[in-house]
């Protein structure tokens, strides 16, 4: 009996019809094994996951495969972005044994869920002789096994244990830390290390704020270079906009087609962030099109995000995306075609596979003539439309609470920033008109979905499905990413109610995450009991969720003034810093958020008629320092402490810039303003 068609995730969906006796995570699954003296095994995965198809289609769903494993073991099937507890569990395990990790990862356990023997993907003969191999040892040799279990899951005690040395994050470690990734750069391809090779998201969201802070060139250059090389790659839609997970060369030219929400959301804050600093137009395009990807591709109407567009279409990587020259003839005619394989570095022989080529730009068009950006955009709408009656890729539609919360805060900046550059017009301020329009809309949906459907109780929820919240409870990475999207928006909106939802989440984790010396666990107090409670303090496809909640907390107690939440913030900093010191590509958000601390964070206040049209309220946006809040509205607004006994001078709209609630006296000039924030 398969129990994964009521599933609310994707990808235990994708399983409902297996031959296999899939059970989800539960304790009744655990239960049964104990009945029937059976392991457990634990496969997880996630919808838009290449080898997970795979593994799937060769075992899963053939009828012997199926057999074997129901006679022989309770199976489980785990979405990892549902329970990525559980997951964080055995992939600890999974690299304690093997030495690496990865999805679908496969693990067998106990009865008590204590993993004995781990792996990752397996092709149908050795998954076989697997199951064969495990069978035989649980009945003949089970003192060996459990032996084998118990050193396990003292490995994953050890590597998730809190405590250990901690350290002021202070100017001479964060200076370090960006040398250090000056010295990992790769300066002829950008970004950092070999293949495959990762948007370093957070790591450029920290030099960005270094460079402001500092005025370190090469952290500017770092991260310009990296985003132009991204940019300008295949691992970047050219047409419709929005990266992909990773690119399989360091060249950035080969993707692995999976789009997902949280990398999407953290690069529009790069791009955003460049582009405010720099004005690049570079920068402003590709910001303006991946949230543009974000609000048409991914928000689901009246709800939130969806988590993932899928790697394969039909089974097939690249089917949606790759071409060939006479493609693209055949789509825009013959001269048109060769201006296209020419500008997208579509050849003959192909940088994909089977002679397909993977969209990349040959160079930059954005500072191109006139009639040049004109032809590439009207040949990119030509594309895209011919594109578009190909087969699509799958779309996993859960909403995943933390990875919203990092959309939310991404579009908050982007309308910021959008409002700041939104005069003079140019050639397509109506594109970027109504990108802004839409992604506003999305962005007000997804925070409203979460603050209805989410929160049940005073707790969050991890997902929901078509508008319906899941079961499993949120971990720590959804406070603190919800909480700093609510204090994102108070700040674009100037409604005191995000602000109040973002404090009530942050009282939570404090009361029901935190850990001895100032660190937290990733799951409450009060949450299911697995082999080790998890605490991964690193930053990696996103932010850690310590570095997520220490980013709440600072943004929540700089708005509010509230010490005891910037106290908790430094504290947990403390128990990063080590990290950031020795190992910066893996604490990019925590060392992003440090340099906020550093900086102040700076409080401006804005108080005026015309939130939306004020000079005041542009400057203070366009030159605020690095991790600033600024807020904007009438004085002593109802729900927005920073506006509260800051009264307009002479009549006129004033800007307080404050740290630590203490202020500078109130400027009434850009120009003053500008002076007191550089």
């Amino acid at each position: 009996m398969n129990r994964l068609a009521d599933a609310t995730s994707p990808y235990l969906l994708q399983h409902a019809d297996n031959p296999v006796d899939w059970w989800p995570w539960s304790d009744e699954a655990f239960a049964e094994a104990k009945r029937r003296d059976v392991p457990v095994l634990i496969s997880v995965g996630y919808a838009a996951c290449h080898w997970c198809h795979v593994m799937a289609h060769e075992s899963f769903e053939n009828e012997q495969v199926g057999t074997l494993m129901n006679d022989n073991f309770v199976s489980i099937k785990v979405d990892r972005e549902e329970r990525p507890d559980v997951d964080a569990i055995y992939m600890t395990a999974t690299q304690a044994m093997t030495g690496q990790g990865g999805w679908p990862m496969t693990v067998f356990a106990t009865p008590d869920g204590t993993p004995f023997f781990c792996g990752t993907y397996f092709p149908r003969p050795n998954f076989v002789q697997l199951l064969q191999s495990v069978s035989t040892a649980w009945r003949e040799q089970r003192e060996a096994v459990l032996g084998q279990g118990a050193a396990v899951v003292e490995a994953i005690g050890g590597a998730q244990a809190v405590g250990g040395p901690t350290a002021p994050l202070d100017a001479p470690l964060l200076d370090a830390a960006a040398a250090k990734l000056a010295s990992e750069y790769d300066a002829t391809n950008g970004g950092f290390g070999g293949a495959p090779k990762f948007p370093p998201h957070m790591n450029l969201l920290f030099l960005l704020r270094h460079h402001q802070r500092t005025g370190d060139p090469r952290s500017l250059e770092i991260t310009r270079h990296t985003a132009e090389a991204m940019a300008r790659g295949g691992i970047y839609d050219q047409l419709a906009g929005g990266f992909a997970r990773y690119s399989v060369d360091v060249h950035w030219t080969v993707p692995h087609f999976e789009k997902m929400l949280y990398d999407n959301a953290l690069l529009l804050r790069v791009y955003t962030q460049l582009w405010r600093l720099t004005g690049d137009p570079l920068a402003r395009r590709v910001a303006r099109d991946t949230a543009r990807f974000l609000a048409d591709e991914l928000h689901r109407p009246g709800q939130g995000f969806a988590s993932a567009l899928d790697a394969d279409t039909e089974g097939v990587e690249g089917l949606t995306y790759a071409w060939t020259p006479a493609q693209l003839v055949e789509a825009l005619g013959e001269e048109d075609g060769r201006f296209a394989a020419d500008l997208f570095t579509v050849t003959e022989e192909g940088t994909f596979e089977h002679g397909m080529s993977v969209l990349k730009l040959a160079r930059d068009v954005d500072d191109a003539a006139p009639e040049v950006r004109a032809r590439w955009q009207q040949v990119v709408g030509r594309l895209l439309a011919a594109r578009d009656t190909r087969p699509q890729p799958a779309l996993d539609d859960k909403v995943v609470a933390a990875w919203n919360g990092l959309a939310i805060t991404a579009i908050a900046e982007f309308q910021q920033v959008a409002a700041v550059y939104a005069s003079p017009k140019d050639e397509d301020a109506n594109l970027m008109d109504g990108v802004t329009i839409v992604a506003d809309g999305a962005m007000r949906q997804a925070a409203e979905h979460l603050a209805t459907v989410h929160l049940v109780d005073g707790r969050l929820r991890r997902v929901s499905r078509d508008g319906k919240v899941g079961e499993p409870a949120g971990v720590l990475e959804d406070y603190g990413c919800v909480a700093e999207a609510f204090c994102a928006l108070h700040q674009l909106t100037g409604e005191g109610r995000w602000l109040t939802l973002a404090g009530e989440l942050l009282d939570t984790a404090l009361a029901h995450f935190a850990a001895p010396g100032g660190a937290f666990y990733d799951t409450a107090d009060d949450a299911e009991r697995l082999v080790a409670r998890p605490a991964d303090p690193t930053d990696n496809a996103t932010p850690s969720g310590r570095s997520a909640l220490i980013a709440g907390l600072v943004a929540y107690s700089a708005l509010t003034g509230e010490t005891r939440y910037r106290d908790a913030a430094e504290a947990a900093l403390g128990t990063v810093a080590p990290i950031v010191g020795r190992h910066p590509r893996f604490a990019g958000y925590a060392a992003t958020v440090g340099e906020a601390l550093l900086s102040g964070p700076y409080e401006i206040a804005v108080v005026t008629d015309d939130p939306d049209g004020d000079p005041l309220v542009a400057a203070a946006r366009r030159h605020a320092p690095p991790g600033a809040v600024v807020v904007a509205g009438r004085p002593d607004q109802p729900g927005v402490p920073l506006l509260a006994d800051r009264p307009l001078v002479e009549g006129r709209s004033a800007a307080y810039v404050c740290r630590g609630f203490v202020c500078q006296r109130p400027v009434t000039s850009v120009e003053e303003l500008v002076a007191e924030l550089g």
